[in-house]
């Protein structure tokens, strides 16, 4: 199975690093870039043929990977002209990709398995899988409950709230997206998904109990390099 990294985004959240630097070139404990790291795992899982979908700095990207033999992958590069969103890219690659093909956003640290990702996809019998991990998330602030009169009937001071929530890593089956994909036109993996549960077709949440953030605001990104700096081994599987 072929696998696309979308590797293109400007990192306006993780400014101001990204200022003159593409985010997936950021490094993580002075070890390795993030996406060097994606390319290893995907490698080690057996995803050898990898195209990364690039915009900002990409010149910068194409330099350090080159043709991506020195990681183990066979790299291809498909250049955006324009930002086309995190499904649009996919658009121009459809004829290149095979029936099933993984997608992932470049800027993400995590100990998924995508071969059991795969698996789960082809046993759900989905047009698209998302790899999905529970969150619990803490409001900053007192949540009042109030009846039809506003009178006051709970107050919870900062609840906690669980969530399962998108990976960013996702199986897509290509005849069941490529009708709503358009070379050149803008598309969000989100709306492709909401496109697909319209059109009738089942898309499967494969729930996760992997590690995994994604490095896209400064706090996650200082985050990601404790947890890589305290254990890599965690993150670099040997080929199986």
């Amino acid at each position: 199975m072929k696998a696309v990294v979308l590797a293109g985004g400007a990192g306006a959240r993780l400014g101001p690093y990204t200022a003159n630097f593409p985010k997936p070139l950021m490094p993580l404990d002075n070890a390795m870039p993030v996406l060097e790291l994606l390319l290893r795992q995907l490698r080690s899982m057996g995803f050898a043929d990898v195209t990364l979908a690039v915009n900002h700095f990409h010149q910068l990207i194409e330099a350090y990977f080159q043709d991506g033999g020195r990681f183990g992958v066979r790299l291809t590069y498909r250049v955006e002209e324009r930002p086309l969103g995190t499904a649009g890219p996919l658009a121009a690659l459809l004829d290149d990709l095979g029936p099933t093909f993984l997608v992932m956003n470049g800027d993400l640290l995590t100990t998924l398995d995508f071969r059991n990702l795969a698996r789960a996809h082809h046993r759900a019998g989905a047009a698209a899988t998302i790899a999905a991990v529970r969150r619990d998330l803490r409001s900053d602030f007192g949540v009042l409950s109030l009846d039809e009169e506003a009178s006051l009937t709970a107050y919870e001071e900062k609840p906690i709230q669980s969530q399962v929530v998108s990976m960013g890593c996702y199986v897509l089956e290509r005849d069941a997206v490529s009708r709503f994909l358009e070379p050149g036109v803008r598309l969000d993996i989100p709306d492709l998904m909401r496109a697909l549960i319209s059109d009738g077709q089942r898309v499967h949440g494969h729930l996760s109990e992997a590690f995994w953030l994604d490095i896209g605001r400064p706090e996650d990104y200082a985050a990601a390099q404790a947890e890589f700096a305290r254990d890599p081994g965690r993150f670099l599987v040997e080929p199986t």
